[in-house]
């Protein structure tokens, strides 16, 4: 597959990554309340530099880019704090104060970007907040923009369905995503040209205090018109597009589109390389369609929660045409070619997009990639098999690494011929050959080391950054161990923001079945506050090792064996280890069916092991 670069002469997004431009925090460092530095920004001096042999020049091009901080204005009236975060803060002035966009990940760097702004444009209020959809980097810091006691009388508005997404994902897959998401984001690299350089969506993730304030206004249609402090704004909904609750909206009266994360600089995921729920592309393309109509003749800059703004109404419809042809031709091709037999795995090698959009440089493969895109497509319609009886059965990692490793002649002459692979230049198949010698043997030091030389190869050739910190990160591991670092994305608000619904499903996803297959046990909780009723019943039913919920206000046909009657706070200090009497909860029935019921919950090791066994 021939590689077509778009033109390293063309300098419009250097011009438009500066336009603007205010002035940057100095120095560009955010620390915690206990002197913990949760965001360095002047980490990424190196990327002034010319790129080194240890990186691809497009994604040291796009570091570049990413890398600018400091406060811009987009147009009379809107300005975006860039640089403080993988996100950008927009802040929109109004009648009496100003309405903040996407607040960042953390408390501590969103604070510092409104004091950014507040530097410069003076010590204005927060009236209005707007969360653009449900991914925890446009919302996490709203305490450091509206801290404890000040929210009230303070709409803010999300689109439909935002607090239930907000908060599910960790419920359910969100210890395996977190340790996953440390090698999607290069958790715990170091910051050097043969490190950590971005993460094609910005730099990388803050490390500070997530928080979570509860929208007061739901966007529910497309043509939902809210004014805020005066600012008149115009809502597009794209639910099922780059999240599954979000929404594009324009500011009428300055002429300018706010994109949220549907059309940023960088070709998007599909499905993230930390795991998700697989998003439809062809949705997707169908929004963008969508607003390049709905909004036409109405703006003159397009902006995002990601990257720098376009400016000019035709340059913001082509840069919206081919995101949107972006999305559209990986779905249909891939459902072309899978019609036709081709696997996910096959496909990914065969497709190509086409040259105009291969030499744009906004659809190159910085966040998400061709490749795995792809086989999301794929996996989104056909699932992980593959329909070969071949792959249908397999051995696990472990004892197919062992068989393997036998067939190559045992781990001497398997080595021999992984490093042979890599001197001629097929990495991957080095690669495939090295993780099977370690799986088979993970105190193999030689294979060990080979792998790690290996995968430093592959991540400084990587013009995807989220490849090339996961190779870094996988080298790392091999070569230091497991170091512990982590993203954390907990807090109490994010806590009492989930339903008792999915409280009671982080207890069942985390029961040990096999030691709870004998038991039995029936249990309800009456819950005395939240959005349904006062006193609505959960009963939850262990049997088989399976703990099942239902929700009912109607008094129940048969007797629990415990009867709860608490508040969700006192539910959320139960799952925390604190007793019904500590919590003054009332009580009816046998007390030691809870301590039971829990007995066979587990703990995850939030550090399980990746590149070996």
């Amino acid at each position: 597959m021939t590689e077509t670069l778009p033109s390293f002469g063309d300098t419009t997004d250097f011009e438009n990554a500066d336009r603007g431009f205010l002035g940057a925090l100095v120095p560009g460092v955010v620390t915690a309340g206990d002197g913990r530095v949760i965001w360095d920004g002047d980490a990424y001096g190196f990327l002034k530099e010319p790129c080194p042999e240890t990186a691809h020049p497009s994604l040291w091009r796009q570091g570049q880019l990413a890398a600018r901080q400091g406060l811009y204005e987009v147009t009379a009236g809107i300005y975006q704090v860039r640089g403080l975060d993988i996100s950008n803060m927009t802040i929109v002035e109004g009648e009496r104060g100003v309405v903040v966009v996407d607040p960042l990940i953390s408390v501590e760097t969103a604070a510092a970007a409104l004091a950014l702004y507040r530097e410069h444009r003076g010590d204005r209020p927060v009236t209005g907040v707007v969360y653009t959809h449900s991914h925890g980097d446009h919302f996490g810091g709203v305490r450091g923009v509206l801290p404890h006691g000040t929210e009230e009388g303070v709409p803010i508005l999300a689109p439909a369905g935002f607090l239930e997404h907000a908060v599910s994902e960790n419920v359910y897959a969100g210890t395996a995503m977190t340790r996953r998401a440390s090698y999607m984001y290069g958790v715990g690299l170091p910051k050097a040209p043969d490190g950590q350089i971005g993460v094609g969506l910005g730099q990388a993730t803050s490390t500070g205090t997530i928080s979570l304030i509860p929208p007061t206004v739901d966007i529910t249609e497309t043509g939902q018109e809210e004014t805020v402090d005066g600012v008149r704004i115009v809502f597009q909904l794209t639910p099922g597009t780059e999240a599954p609750a979000e929404m594009n909206f324009l500011f009428p009266d300055h002429r300018a589109l706010c994109l949220a994360e549907n059309a940023t600089h960088t070709l998007h995921n599909v499905l993230t390389l930390r795991g998700a729920v697989v998003r439809d592309s062809r949705v997707w393309a169908r929004y963008l369609d969508e607003a390049i109509e709905y909004f036409h003749g109405r703006y003159d800059v397009g902006f995002a929660s990601h990257h720098w703004p376009t400016w000019g109404h035709d340059a913001v419809v082509r840069f919206l045409e081919e995101q949107r042809d972006l999305y559209a031709y990986m779905h249909d091709q891939t459902l072309r070619l899978l019609n036709e037999g081709h696997t996910g795995v096959e496909i990914a090698e065969r497709i190509e997009l086409p040259p105009a959009l291969r030499k744009a440089w906004h659809a190159r493969g910085y966040y998400g990639s061709l490749s795995h895109n792809v086989k999301a497509i794929y996996q989104r319609y056909l699932g992980w098999y593959d329909g070969n009886p071949a792959h249908l059965w397999e051995h696990p990692p472990v004892e197919l690494a062992r068989r393997y490793v036998d067939v190559a002649g045992g781990p001497a002459n398997a080595l021999a011929k992984a490093r042979a692979y890599a001197e001629d230049g097929d990495l991957r198949f080095a690669a495939t050959l090295l993780g099977h010698l370690v799986f088979a043997d993970p105190e193999n030091q030689e294979a060990k080391e080979a792998l790690t030389g290996v995968y430093q190869r592959l991540g400084h050739g990587a013009e995807n950054a989220t490849w090339r910190n996961v190779y870094l990160r996988g080298a790392q591991e091999l070569r230091e161990g497991l170091t512990g670092d982590m993203v954390d994305m907990t807090n109490p608000e994010m806590a009492m923001a989930l339903t008792v619904p999915m409280l009671i499903d982080s207890v069942a996803i985390a029961i040990d079945g096999p030691r709870a297959w004998d038991d039995t046990l029936v249990i309800d909780l009456v819950v005395t506050d939240g959005p349904a009723a006062a006193g609505t019943r959960h009963r939850l039913t262990l049997r088989h090792g399976a703990l099942t919920h239902r929700e009912s206000a109607a008094p129940p046909r048969t007797p629990a064996g415990l009867t709860l009657t608490l508040a969700k706070a006192q539910l959320l200090g139960l799952l925390a280890g604190r007793t019904t009497e500590e919590l003054g909860i009332g009580t009816e029935g046998d007390p030691a069916l809870l301590a039971r019921l829990l007995s066979y919950r587990t703990v995850p090791d939030p550090a399980f092991p990746i590149v070996t066994p």
